[in-house]
């Protein structure tokens, strides 16, 4: 049975981020509110818990993951971040982009792309910012649908028995159905992968 949270969008209540914590160190998978749509997730380091999100999706294993990091900081540690690329992060961040980056050793391997990159999130959204800080490490992001099919805008599309798989679901109702705008940082200048949400202008070669 799942955990169903409301949780404050601007100021989230220190006790329920910190039960989210507890049951994402136990392996526990999540729905949860980004900028954009509802995110799917854990923690990175969780393999099982990486595993069932796959299953959950139905999505491929060669199809890499994202990942949210509490901030730049800390998507330093996980990614190279080339002087430009650090100057357009920190001017649209946070924000609803998914920036793909070269990744360093301490990424998992299960999100590198054949390249060795990984795509970065760091939302304009509160909730999932206290969650990945306060786990210490960063978290999942992948879009809440089975692959292939429609994503889902509110918690209440999914079926009983992908919900009686979730542990937590953050319900903060329903969302517009529009996903991050994916833009390429790895090689020399920005390359736009995928229009979404956000001003593309500032990445526009």
């Amino acid at each position: 049975m799942s955990l169903i949270l409301k949780i404050n969008s601007e100021h989230p209540e220190i006790k329920k981020v910190e039960r989210v914590i507890e049951l994402l160190k136990e392996g526990g998978v999540m729905i949860y509110p980004t900028d954009t749509i509802y995110g799917l997730g854990c923690d990175i380091f969780n393999k099982k818990a990486i595993e069932k999100i796959y299953q959950l999706k139905k999505r491929e294993r060669k199809k890499p993951l994202s990942i949210i990091c509490a901030d730049i900081k800390e998507v330093a540690k996980y990614a190279i971040i080339q002087d430009y690329a650090y100057r357009l992060m920190k001017k649209y961040l946070p924000g609803p982009y998914t920036f793909i980056l070269k990744a360093k050793n301490k990424m998992p391997k299960t999100f590198l792309s054949k390249n060795r990159t990984v795509g970065i999130r760091i939302p304009a959204n509160q909730i999932c910012l206290e969650i990945a800080q306060k786990l210490g490490n960063p978290i999942i992001t992948t879009s809440l649908n089975v692959s292939g099919e429609e994503v889902m805008a509110d918690p209440k599309e999914l079926s009983k028995e992908m919900q009686n798989k979730i542990d937590i679901i953050i319900n903060s109702g329903p969302l517009p159905k529009e996903a991050s705008s994916i833009i390429d940082l790895s090689g020399d200048q920005p390359i736009v992968l995928r229009a979404g949400k956000g001003d593309l202008t500032p990445f526009k070669y």
